[in-house]
C-alpha cells in the first residue's frame, strides 16, 4: 500500500516506457478552450461598442493562445538541468521587468502594471512569479541542508529575494500578486522542509506586513468595508461586486444558457477579464460553474503530485519547481473566484486559462510544459533504472 499514489490512478503506460502526462495536457486544453468561448460570450457587447468588431478580444485570445501552445512546447523540449543553469538569469529578468514597468508603465485604473509592446500589454508580474519560482526552486535544491538546518541565514538568503520582488509589485501596486507570489513562496519553502517555527515566524512578520499594508493604503480599507457589506454602497464602491454577485444569482443551477448572460452587457465591469467567472456562473450554472472549478484544480493537484513524484525521484530542482508552479496555479484560481464570489475582497488577477489577456494565458501555457517537462524527465528516469534492472535479472 506504501507504493501507490493517486498517479497510479491516471498513468497506465508500461513500467520501461515513458510518456507525457496526457491528463495534464488534456486537462489544460479543455479548460482553455472553455476560456476560449467564455471570452467570446463575454467580450462580444464591448467589442462591438468598443471596437466596432464582435470578435476583437477572442481573435486576440485565439493568437495569445497560440503563442502560449507555442511557448509550451518550447519548454518541453528544454530540460529542467538547463532551467536550473538559467536561475540567476531568471531572477535577473524578472527583477529588471518589475522594475522598468514602475517608470515606463502604462497606467490603468490607478494600476502601472503593464508595458505597453503595440500588438498586446505585457504584465510583467505574471512572468515574474514564474522565473521567481525558477530561482526559488533552485535555491532550495542547492541549499537544502542550510533551509533545513538550525541557522536563520540559509532560510532568510530566499526571503530577501522574496521581500525585494514583493516590493517592486507593491509600488505599482499589486497587491494580488503579491499575496500569490508570496503564499507559493512560502509553500515551497515549507514542503522543502523547513523547520515549522522559523516558518510560523515569517508567516506572522507576512500577516501583520498585509495588514500594515491594508490600513496604509484608504483604497484598500474601501475595498474591506466593500467585502463586508457591498449593498451598502452598491451604486459606488460596492457596484461591481454586487454585479458580479446578481450574475450567480442568475444562473442557477443550470444557467441562463450559453451567450445568454446579461451581466457582461455593460452592468458588469471587467466581465471579459478579471470577473469573467461570474458570466461563467450566470452562463452555465452551479454545475458547470463547479465542473470548471474542478478542472482546474485537477490542474493545480497535478502539479503537485508531479511534485511529488519527482521528489521521490530525488530530482529536487524539478520537484521545488513543480509544488511552486502548482500553488501559483492554485492560489490565483481560489482568490479570484473568492473575489467574484463575495468571498474575498476585491483585488486584480486574472482566472488562469478563462480571463482575456495575453501574458496571463501565456505564461500558464509556460507553466503547462515546464509541469510536462518535469513529469516527462522523471518517467524516463524511471523507466532507464527498469531497464537496467530488467537486464540485470536477465
Amino acid at each position: 500500500m506504501a507504493n501507490i499514489s493517486f498517479s497510479n490512478l491516471f498513468y497506465r503506460s508500461q513500467p520501461n516506457q515513458a510518456s507525457v502526462d496526457f491528463w495534464l495536457l488534456g486537462a489544460a486544453m479543455l479548460v482553455a478552450g472553455i476560456g476560449l468561448v467564455m471570452v467570446a460570450s463575454a467580450s462580444s457587447g464591448i467589442a462591438s461598442a468598443n471596437y466596432n468588431d464582435p470578435f476583437h478580444f477572442i481573435i486576440r485570445q485565439g493568437i495569445f493562445l497560440f503563442v502560449g501552445a507555442v511557448a509550451a512546447s518550447v519548454a518541453m523540449i528544454i530540460p529542467m538541468e538547463q532551467w536550473e543553469r538559467w536561475s540567476w538569469m531568471a531572477l535577473a529578468v524578472s527583477g529588471v521587468l518589475l522594475f522598468v514597468v514602475l517608470f515606463v508603465g502604462r497606467e490603468i485604473n490607478g494600476s502601472t502594471r503593464w508595458l505597453p509592446f503595440g500588438f498586446f500589454n505585457l504584465q510583467p508580474s505574471e512572468v515574474a512569479k514564474v522565473l521567481v519560482a525558477v530561482y526559488m526552486a533552485s535555491y532550495l535544491a542547492r541549499r537544502q541542508d542550510d533551509v533545513r538546518g538550525e541557522g536563520w541565514w540559509g532560510f532568510s538568503r530566499p526571503m530577501l529575494v522574496l521581500s525585494i520582488a514583493l516590493a517592486l509589485l507593491l509600488f505599482e501596486p499589486d497587491f494580488g500578486s503579491s499575496v500569490v507570489l508570496l503564499g507559493a513562496v512560502m509553500g515551497m519553502v515549507f514542503l522543502a522542509g523547513a523547520g515549522l517555527g522559523k516558518f510560523f515566524v515569517i508567516m506572522a512578520g507576512a500577516v501583520l506586513g498585509a495588514v500594515a499594508l491594508v490600513f496604509a493604503a484608504p483604497y484598500r480599507l474601501r475595498r474591506l468595508a466593500v467585502y463586508t457589506d457591498p449593498w451598502a454602497d452598491q451604486f459606488g464602491d460596492g457596484y461591481q461586486l454586487t454585479q458580479s454577485l446578481i450574475g450567480f444569482g442568475r444562473g442557477g443551477w443550470t444557467g441562463e444558457g450559453l451567450g445568454n448572460g446579461i451581466q457582461k452587457l455593460f452592468f458588469l465591469p471587467e466581465a471579459h477579464t478579471d470577473f469573467i467567472f461570474s458570466v461563467v456562473a450566470e452562463e452555465l450554472g452551479l454545475i458547470g460553474s463547479i465542473a470548471v472549478i474542478a478542472i482546474l484544480f485537477f490542474i493545480a493537484w497535478r502539479a503537485v503530485e508531479i511534485g511529488f513524484q519527482a521528489e521521490k525521484a530525488n530530482q529536487y530542482f524539478s520537484a521545488y519547481l513543480a509544488y511552486g508552479l502548482g500553488l501559483l496555479f492554485g492560489s490565483q484560481v481560489f482568490i479570484n473566484i473568492g473575489v467574484s464570489s463575495g468571498l474575498l475582497p476585491t483585488k486584480g488577477l486574472a482566472l488562469p486559462f478563462l480571463s482575456y489577456g495575453g501574458s496571463s494565458l501565456i505564461t500558464n501555457c509556460l507553466t503547462i510544459g515546464l509541469l510536462m517537462r518535469i513529469d516527462f524527465e522523471r518517467r524516463s528516469a524511471g523507466a532507464a533504472v527498469s531497464k537496467v534492472k530488467g537486464s540485470s535479472h536477465g
